[in-house]
């Protein structure tokens, strides 16, 4: 969630950039936004993680492994990246606007802007425990018969 909105409730068009940047980084790492990342035994979460990588010229490290090892398109989601980095700017004004986002998504001749820090947002504790309460549940057994059905005849 946008961090304008998260503080002040301030709603703005820069609302669903800051989303869709969250979601094409969950989409190029296969990493949850809400779940910490392991780095030197610190807790780091997506946007810290794509950030320091970006910073440090390690931006492929934030792409999911499988999709790595197996595609020809590298370049491109390294621009995923970049592109999703310019969407989660800490300050709105510095977003881009999303038809400029489909623009720079479409168009591989279009230079990119370097980003600006993005928002640093920790889950709050409620995201934290309705995600490690959704993964629990998904680890035990269930029953699928909650219900009973009896059947009524004629005497």
């Amino acid at each position: 969630m946008a961090p304008e909105y998260m503080s002040h409730g301030q709603f703005s068009v820069k609302l669903d950039v800051f989303s869709f940047g969250v979601l094409l980084l969950e989409l190029v790492s296969g990493k949850d936004r809400r779940f910490p990342l392991g780095h030197n035994n610190s807790e780091e979460y997506l946007l810290s993680y794509a950030w320091r990588n970006w910073r440090q010229g390690t931006t492929a490290d934030v792409i999911d492994p499988v999709l790595r090892a197996t595609s020809s398109f590298q370049i491109d989601m390294l621009r995923c990246i970049h592109i999703a980095l310019l969407c989660v700017q800490e300050n709105a004004a510095d977003r881009p606007t999303m038809s400029l986002v489909v623009l720079m998504l479409n168009s591989s001749s279009l230079t990119l802007r370097i980003p600006s820090q993005p928002a640093f947002h920790l889950p709050n504790s409620r995201d934290w425990e309705s995600s490690t309460s959704s993964r629990s549940n998904t680890m035990q057994p269930r029953s699928n018969n909650d219900v009973s059905i009896s059947e009524y005849g004629p005497r």
